[in-house]
């Protein structure tokens, strides 16, 4: 079972916690604008070639192991939290 945190210790992970997530919200709509002028340009601009769906994909990835680091294997989460349980146990047992 885990150790109740402090309220300080709460405070703290609830503002990492919280800086993260907006920290990809920002990434996403940095994204967005940005991909969203570079299809304009690939489309309408000078030549014929779609190049736009370059950015997006390269970028694309980029945005979704952020999301990944962020929802489901930042602190505090159920991932997380399940997998430091086990090595917990593990420990325990073998320090019997």
């Amino acid at each position: 079972m885990a150790t109740p945190l402090s309220p300080e210790q709460i405070e703290r992970l609830a503002r990492r916690r919280a800086g993260a997530k907006l920290g990809w919200y920002v990434h996403a709509g940095v994204y967005l604008l940005f991909n969203g002028a570079f299809f304009v340009l690939s489309e309408f601009g000078v030549g014929h070639r779609h190049w736009s769906v370059y950015p997006a994909l390269g970028w694309g990835l980029g945005v979704v192991l952020h999301g990944i680091a962020v929802f489901v294997l930042g602190p505090g989460s159920g991932v997380r939290e399940r997998l430091i349980e086990r090595e917990r146990e593990r420990l325990r047992r073998t320090q019997r």
